[in-house]
């Protein structure tokens, strides 16, 4: 194990991938599973041959959500004009439902007008409730059960395909929209292979983590073990649906695609839950409300020129046993006493959702259709992962996905790509993530040489494996992040400590900050408010983001983890962006592999 404050060794990724390695902690992004008895050092995305790996990134502690009100919060709409005797009609119609669902909403709303519909939910005065069949009321296919109607199709409908919904969504599209200059319109082919993916994952938001959303979380003792979206739901039982929906309609709006596109980005990432589809009797979760606003995002990502990776992001039985598959403990998918009944349901899922997503609205807006992210293949059998997303892939794309199938590596060595699924169906590409926090002898580096390390050996990794003659072929970087520490609220799970100040395990005291043996390894400046960063910090943000970018564009591209947190700087694009430790363009950086690495003047080496 290298010093605290002397460069680490990278070791094999085969040593560490299976979680032995003695410079690594493994961390899984949105937490690791269960207990130390479930996953014994393992961690997410930062298993790759000492190439980095698990996803990560929470908020500074006691911060809560920093973002700009949306418009319907900054002042108060009187809406005028409605005749009288349709305001009667309405207010004795409207069902209980709608009324209870009136009297719980958050109070920070907008104030109802006399109508008894606020400047969410205004446009229902343009329906009758009438209109709505009485097998359909009080249901999810029920505008008056909405948090939010503004912005969709409100007129009911019971048209499905592959036996998901079509609602809430307007009957033609328009694919003419490009996000910026450089790529072409919708309607048009993107070049992949020979223009990088220059994307932006949108996580936290229909597929909730604690470190991105952590107040959805704080008011809970750790005692009460609420430490993923299973046991929240199930806390807030009868609220749960208000709760959950009221954190749809604000985290993400439209304005953030607007935004995405002027930063010069050209997918997003979307992360959806199997619960969007479905649920099942032992399930807490909210069911298929998320449904109908993976929908209209994919509408607002149509409406800036933005493509689309549709991310399942948890599937039946959790695939990897981390918080962000919505269930944080054992692994029950394609393993355990439910492993068969999980895949089964599995298979089903993508049946559906192929069947769906193959209609020609969808041909050239979602270019990307992932199986499931993050399975860990150092837990789960290799073979069977191996051959479901064979007959995934060949089941989805017979149901007419022409997208490409993108799968994960699993955490295993990218070498051992090389010689996997090469028989496999066209049209695939794997999926890479790739983090330096989560591995204890990347973490620990100072800041000019975790640029080297990106440069000289992540560049190099990543351009052999994209090449099918020294690797498996077509790949992309799906998630990575330009955090340094993992210092941020709930990264490590809820109740976690970290590796920087050597508090994530009370076995192991180690410290892994740079700074270590001069006992200076501290979080409080880790997780500062963004307005505290220094010039010089800013820049070294910068570089070792833009010296990712380069790396990752050697292959089919990127996709930043992730676009918005409530106060996690260093995970948010949007906040690096604005704040000018981003790029202003995203396909314009300052620095780039192979450029001398500048100078980061007196910066501190603890943060």
């Amino acid at each position: 194990m290298p010093r605290p404050g002397q460069p680490g060794r990278i070791v094999s990724g085969s040593y560490l991938e299976e979680g032995m390695g003695p410079d690594m902690n493994m961390r899984r992004r949105g937490g690791g599973g269960g207990n130390g008895a479930d996953h014994p050092a393992a961690g997410p995305k930062s298993l790759k041959q000492g190439r980095s790996g698990g996803r990560g990134g929470k908020r500074p502690a006691g911060n809560r959500r920093r973002r700009n009100r949306p418009f319907w919060k900054q002042k108060k709409w009187i809406w005028v004009g409605i005749v009288a005797a349709v305001v009667v009609a309405v207010a004795v119609s409207v069902p209980l439902a709608l009324l209870l669902h009136k009297k719980n909403k958050s109070s920070d709303s907008a104030s109802s007008s006399d109508s008894g519909y606020d400047a969410l939910t205004a446009n229902l005065a343009s329906i009758s409730p009438d209109s709505i069949p009485a097998s359909a009321k009080g249901t999810y296919l029920d505008p008056y059960t909405w948090y939010e109607t503004i912005g969709f199709n409100i007129t009911y409908t019971s048209a499905t395909v592959g036996g998901l919904s079509i609602m809430g969504i307007n009957s033609t599209w328009d694919d003419s929209a490009r996000p910026n200059p450089y790529v072409p319109p919708l309607n048009e082919s993107f070049p992949y292979g020979t223009r990088p993916i220059r994307g932006v994952n949108l996580g936290g938001w229909l597929a909730i983590e604690p470190f991105i959303v952590p107040s959805l979380f704080d008011d809970y003792s750790l005692d009460q073990g609420i430490i993923d979206e299973w046991h929240l739901t199930r806390q807030l039982g009868s609220s749960a649906n208000r709760t959950i929906e009221a954190h749809y309609a604000t985290f993400i709006t439209e304005e953030d695609f607007k935004e995405i596109a002027e930063a010069g980005l050209d997918h997003v990432r979307l992360q959806y839950s199997y619960w969007a589809v479905t649920t099942y009797e032992e399930d807490p979760y909210v069911p298929k409300i998320s449904w109908r606003y993976l929908l209209r995002a994919i509408e607002w990502a149509r409406k800036y020129g933005l493509r689309v990776n549709l991310d399942l992001h948890g599937i039946p039985g959790s695939q990897n046993g981390w918080n962000h598959s919505g269930h944080q403990g054992l692994i029950r998918w394609l393993n355990g006493t439910h492993a068969e009944l999980n895949r089964n349901r599995s298979i089903e899922i993508h049946d559906q959702l192929s069947q769906f997503f193959a209609q020609d609205r969808y041909k050239n807006v979602v270019t990307l259709y992932s199986l499931v992210n993050e399975p860990l293949m150092l837990d789960l059998p290799i073979a069977a992962v191996l051959n479901w997303t064979t007959e995934v892939t060949e089941l989805v794309q017979s149901n007419g996905i022409t997208a490409w199938v993108v799968f994960h590596d699993g955490f295993l060595n990218l070498d051992k790509w090389d010689y996997m699924l090469k028989d496999a169906p066209s049209g695939m590409m794997l999926d890479t993530h790739q983090y330096t926090i989560f591995n204890t002898a990347e973490v620990v580096l100072n800041h000019t040489a975790k640029i080297a390390l990106i440069c000289d050996s992540w560049y190099p990794m990543i351009e052999a494996i994209n090449v099918t003659s020294t690797g498996w072929g077509p790949t992309i970087c799906g998630e990575w992040s330009q955090a340094d520490t993992d210092c941020a609220k709930y990264l490590n799970d809820v109740g976690t400590g970290t590796r920087w100040e050597g508090t994530l395990r009370s076995v192991d005291g180690t410290a892994y900050c740079p700074t270590a043996s001069a006992g200076t390894c501290n979080c409080t400046l880790a997780n500062a408010d963004v307005s505290e960063y220094s010039t010089e910090y800013k820049k070294w943000l910068r570089t070792y983001a833009e010296a990712q970018m380069s790396a990752f564009e050697t292959a089919m591209g990127w996709f930043y983890w992730t676009w918005h947190t409530e106060s996690a700087a260093q995970w948010s694009y949007k906040v690096a962006w604005k704040n000018g430790f981003m790029p202003e363009k995203a396909y314009k950086p300052s620095f780039v592999c192979g450029d001398d690495i500048p100078d980061f003047g007196d910066l501190p080496q603890y943060y």
